[in-house]
C-alpha cells in the first residue's frame, strides 16, 4: 500500500472523553464501547485472545514523515519537526480490525529506543507493555469519519478511536488505535440493528 492513501492530516470530529483532565465524561462513550476504548491494558494481546491467536500486523508506512497540528500539540513539536510515524493495520482473521498510527519525536528515539524504527511487523503493544520503563498517559476518546484517516477505510463511515502518550525513559510518543468497522467492539450494535 503506497502512502498516497493516506490523507496527510486526521481531524477528530469531537473528542468525548480527554482522560485525566475529565473535561469530558467517559458516560458520553456508549457503553458497549467503554471496556475497548478505555482500557489501559495491551490491545494487542486483547486482540489475540478475541480472535484466538489469528492475530498480525501489516505495515502500511512509516518514517520521518508530516504530523497534523493535533499530534504536534499533543507532544509539544515544533511545525517543522519531522518525527518519526508508523501507521498500521491490525488484522485478525486477516481482517483489519484497528488501524493504528503511531508518532515518535526524534528526541525519543535516542539510544535503545532507535529499535522502535525497525519494529517491521512486530506489534507495539508487545515492546511497550514489556518493557520496564515505559509508562502510559491517560487515554482519550474520539469519534471521527474514517475518510479522514485514508481512503482505505473512507467507506466504514463512523468510527471510534482512542489516543494516548506513552512515555519511554520519560520521552514521550503519541499512540492513536482507530477501530475498525470489523472489530468485535462493534458487535452489540450490529445485533441491535
Amino acid at each position: 500500500m503506497t502512502s498516497q492513501h493516506f490523507l496527510p492530516a486526521i481531524l477528530h470530529d469531537q473528542t468525548l472523553y480527554q482522560g485525566g483532565g475529565g473535561r469530558v465524561p467517559p458516560y458520553q462513550i456508549p457503553r458497549s464501547y467503554r471496556d475497548w476504548l478505555l482500557d489501559p491494558d495491551s490491545l494487542t494481546q486483547r486482540l489475540i485472545r478475541e480472535s484466538g491467536g489469528e492475530f498480525r500486523v501489516e505495515l502500511l508506512r512509516q518514517g520521518h514523515l508530516s504530523t497534523t497540528a493535533q499530534e504536534r500539540d499533543a507532544l509539544a513539536l515544533g511545525l517543522r519537526t519531522w518525527p518519526f510515524l508508523r501507521e498500521v493495520t491490525l488484522r485478525c482473521h486477516d481482517q483489519p480490525w484497528v488501524f493504528a498510527r503511531t508518532v515518535i519525536p526524534t528526541a525519543t528515539l535516542m539510544g535503545p529506543a532507535r529499535a522502535l524504527t525497525r519494529l517491521g511487523t512486530k506489534p507495539l503493544g508487545a515492546v511497550l507493555f514489556n518493557h520496564p520503563h515505559v509508562r502510559r498517559g491517560p487515554i482519550s476518546v474520539y469519534r471521527l469519519n474514517a475518510s479522514r484517516l485514508s481512503t482505505v477505510f473512507a467507506h466504514q463511515g463512523l468510527l471510534w478511536g482512542r489516543q494516548s502518550l506513552f512515555y519511554l525513559y520519560d520521552k514521550p510518543l503519541l499512540v492513536s488505535e482507530y477501530f475498525l468497522q470489523r472489530c468485535p467492539m462493534y458487535l452489540l450494535d450490529q445485533r441491535k440493528g
